[in-house]
């Protein structure tokens, strides 16, 4: 089958969350299933380019159709770690992708709904015709739209779409001068409830609701998640569209790259370990303690990896601080906030924790010190306000580090309670998880966890060895994609 994924985002060359790493992870599994993959992205200025093989021009004259006039576009060509990507160039004034960053433009709709353009003008003139295309959020929910209203008509009537929802809180929320660029410049049929108006704002469509109501099939990232999108507040107003096309709707759990997440082969711990060669774990815990001047000695150590933000349930994360450090163990952070106040928050705890030999929060990212963080504690917390899917979970599964994690979205669908998963055997689970948003509901959990790890070690050990023999690769999301590409293709 040919697939063509189009996205703002693909790990490594361009990632600024999840949404790059399931890009290019997907991509991979696709391609070992003999299927052929073209992955079609912005050419940012700031994008990783040391992550790109034998970049070249590919097509040098693209003229995509922009208002009454056309704006000239070169696409180039490279391998992404194998994976074949093609970057548009749109060379314009309006300098789209030369803005130091890939998102927080305040022209961002229009940003996107070009490249969304783009990526169909060139799919049309290069005769690229596959069967699938796969859009990723709001930034490509107008390929869907502009595919059957325009391109339909121009060859490209056999191509089916899958749209992937990352995160239905940033939809995609602009005045209808959004389309009037792309073509679509018939105002009152598509500020209809029924296309693309916004359901809470008339004047205003929705990128993503566009992308829902115009795909042969919509998926968000587990299948929890799917259910909140429909049924609570976490569809951010979506809840009815998806609720009319839920014949087309449904979860599909991301994946974790084996290769690169993998503790018997991992080139950022000193040590390789498995589930049945627990021992070399212990000493990758020294070696955390070494690199970040903590104590050694007997206690847990407890860590979070992930941004510092109100969807992580950030205050939280400041309580999972003192509550492991007055419970006797020790704590680790590694992270990065979105915003100015929770910055200055941490980095106040920082200062105020920098002597003691039980703590260290290290304010930033560190892809080297995020492994070795995966390999060396004992626990994980992620108590997620809501969480599509998330990767941290499936990570220290992986790495035989217990999550404790509160029960939502992807993370409800992957970790399972050791006291309390009445749904599931005792040998099949693998973590901790509580579901209010109090501190109470947090400690409850990490004093199950800590409580195990000091009374009953066998026991912790037991745990660590089933949480490692889950399988949450991309091989069963590939065998999930393939179906219902096989299915949208027979439309």
């Amino acid at each position: 089958m040919y697939i063509v994924q189009i996205a703002s985002e693909c790990a490594p060359v361009i990632k600024a969350g999840g949404l790059g790493d399931v890009v290019y992870g997907l991509s991979r599994e696709l391609e070992i299933r003999d299927n052929c993959v073209e992955i079609i992205l912005p050419m940012y200025d700031c994008m990783r380019y040391d992550h790109i093989w034998g970049l070249h021009e590919a097509y040098r004259d693209l003229f995509v159709p922009w208002y009454g006039g056309t704006i000239h576009c070169s696409v180039f060509c490279g391998w992404v770690h194998e994976r074949l990507c093609f970057f548009i160039q749109p060379h314009s004034g309006d300098n789209f992708f030369n803005r130091g960053h890939y998102y927080g433009s305040n022209d961002d709709y229009m940003r996107f709904a070009f490249f969304s353009k783009a990526a169909l003008e060139f799919l049309l003139v290069s005769n690229k015709r596959p069967n699938i295309i796969h859009c990723h959020d709001w930034q490509t929910g107008l390929i869907p739209v502009m595919l059957f209203e325009i391109y339909k008509w121009h060859g490209m009537w056999q191509q089916r779409v899958c749209y992937t929802i990352h995160n239905f809180k940033h939809q995609g929320i602009a005045g209808i001068d959004a389309l009037w660029g792309t073509g679509l410049n018939n105002d009152l049929y598509y500020l209809n409830y029924d296309r693309l108006q916004d359901n809470f704002n008339g004047s205003a469509i929705n990128f993503m609701k566009g992308g829902i109501v115009y795909s042969n099939y919509v998926n968000t990232v587990s299948p929890h998640h799917a259910w909140e999108a429909r049924f609570s507040d976490i569809g951010y107003g979506l809840g009815h569209t998806l609720e009319i096309h839920q014949h087309k709707f449904g979860g599909i759990l991301n994946g974790i790259d084996n290769n690169i997440w993998n503790p018997s082969t991992d080139n950022h711990i000193p040590y390789h370990y498995d589930k049945d060669n627990l021992k070399d774990k212990v000493w990758n815990k020294k070696a955390l303690r070494e690199r970040l001047l903590l104590q050694d000695c007997d206690k847990p150590i407890i860590a979070y990896i992930g941004r510092l933000d109100d969807q992580k349930g950030v205050h939280l994360v400041h309580h999972a601080i003192y509550y492991a450090l007055n419970r006797g163990a020790q704590f680790v952070l590694l992270g990065s906030a979105t915003n100015q106040e929770i910055n200055n928050w941490f980095w106040h705890e920082k200062h105020h924790l920098n002597n003691n030999p039980d703590c260290h929060l290290e304010i930033g990212f560190n892809e080297e010190l995020a492994h070795l963080i995966y390999a060396g504690a004992d626990m994980m917390v992620v108590p997620s306000n809501y969480e599509p899917c998330g990767l941290t979970q499936m990570i220290s599964l992986r790495y035989g580090t217990v999550p404790i994690v509160r029960g939502v979205g992807g993370l409800l669908s992957t970790v399972f309670d050791r006291d309390h998963e009445a749904d599931r055997p005792p040998e099949e689970r693998n973590g901790y998880v509580f579901y209010q948003t109090d501190p109470h509901a947090l400690e409850s959990a990490m004093e199950r966890a800590i409580g195990l790890y000091y009374e009953y070690p066998d026991e912790f050990k037991k745990l660590v060895t089933q949480g490692m023999s889950c399988d949450y690769s991309w091989n069963n999301p590939g065998d999930k994609y393939m179906e219902v590409y096989e299915l949208i293709r027979d439309f």
